[in-house]
C-alpha cells in the first residue's frame, strides 16, 4: 500500500508562497496576477525586460505556444545538465524547449540525507517557492524534504532550502547562470500563473542511457549496494518519460522508496 502525498504537500506550497509575501493573509493576491507580482520586483523586472521577447521568438521558432501552460524540469548531476520541457494542454506530450549547463556541483552521487552534507537531492520534487529577492539573483525552491526524504533522512536535521538559482555557486543547490535562471524563472512564473501549481523537477544522478555516465554509476554502485538500490528506483521514471514524453506516476511506499507506475501517464504534476 502506497502513501499518496500530493494533497498534503500542496499545503506546504501555499504556506511557502504566503511566506514570500505573494498573497495576503486573506488568501487573495495583492496583485492582478502572479506574473504581475513578479514583474513588480526589481530582479524579475530586469529578467522580463531582457528575456521575454527572446523567449517568445524562440517559442515561435519551435512552433510552441507562448507562454507554456505546463513545464517540466529534469536535472542530471553527473552530466551537469538541466532540461526544460513544455506543453500547452494537459493531454499533450511534452516537447523539449531548452537545456542549460549546471555550472557548479557540490557533494556526490546519491540522495541528500542530512543538513550540512552539501548534497544536491535526488528524486522527485516540485517548485514550492519563487524568490525574487534571492542572493543568487533569482531562485526557485524545491520541496525538499519530500515525503520519501522525511522517512529516510535524518529525523532532526534533514536540511532544506534547496533551490535552482543563478550566480553559478552552490553548497547543495542546482546553480545555473544569471542569464539562464532569468529564462527559467519567467517560464515557471507564467506556468504557475496559468494554474500549474505543481511544477515537477526530477533530479537524476545520470542520464541512464548515456554509456559513459552509466559506466561511471556502475563503478560507484559496485560496492555501494544502498546507492545501487536507490538509483534503481529512479531509473524507470527516466525511461518512462523517454518513451512516452509524459510524466510518470510516482508513488512513495511506507519505507520511503519510490515506486514508478508502469506505462502510466499523469496530468498536471505527478503524484509526489
Amino acid at each position: 500500500m502506497f502513501r499518496i502525498t500530493s494533497i498534503i504537500l500542496s499545503l506546504s506550497l501555499l504556506g511557502s508562497l504566503s511566506a514570500s509575501g505573494q498573497f495576503l493573509s486573506s488568501g487573495k493576491s495583492a496583485y492582478p496576477s502572479f506574473v504581475d507580482y513578479q514583474r513588480s520586483q526589481p530582479n524579475p523586472a530586469a529578467a522580463w525586460a531582457k528575456k521575454e521577447d527572446t523567449l517568445r521568438k524562440q517559442f515561435r521558432a519551435k512552433k510552441l505556444t507562448w507562454p507554456a501552460r505546463f513545464i517540466y524540469v529534469r536535472s542530471f548531476k553527473y552530466d551537469s545538465e538541466l532540461e526544460v520541457w513544455v506543453k500547452d494542454k494537459v493531454t499533450d506530450t511534452f516537447q523539449h524547449f531548452k537545456s542549460y549547463r549546471i555550472c557548479a556541483l557540490a557533494g556526490y552521487m546519491g540522495p541528500k540525507r542530512m543538513q550540512g552534507d552539501y548534497q544536491v537531492p535526488e528524486g522527485f520534487y516540485y517548485i514550492n517557492d519563487f524568490n525574487p529577492h534571492s542572493s543568487y539573483f533569482l531562485s526557485l525552491g524545491l520541496n525538499y524534504p519530500n515525503a520519501a526524504d522525511r522517512v529516510l533522512s535524518d529525523s532532526l536535521r534533514p536540511g532544506g532550502e534547496i533551490y535552482i538559482h543563478g550566480s553559478c555557486v552552490t553548497v547543495g543547490c542546482i546553480p545555473i547562470t544569471d542569464q539562464q535562471i532569468d529564462e527559467l524563472y519567467i517560464l515557471a512564473s507564467h506556468a504557475y500563473d496559468q494554474g500549474q501549481q505543481f511544477i515537477p523537477v526530477h533530479v537524476f544522478p545520470i542520464r541512464f542511457d548515456v554509456p559513459r555516465s552509466a559506466e561511471y554509476l556502475r563503478g560507484l554502485t559496485k560496492d555501494d549496494h544502498e546507492l545501487g538500490r536507490f538509483v534503481k528506483q529512479l531509473e524507470p521514471a527516466y525511461y518512462e518519460f523517454q518513451r512516452t514524453r509524459r510524466l510518470p506516476i510516482v508513488l512513495i511506499a511506507p519505507d520511503g522508496s519510490y515506486v514508478i507506475g508502469k506505462e502510466a501517464t499523469a496530468p498536471t504534476g505527478s503524484i509526489h
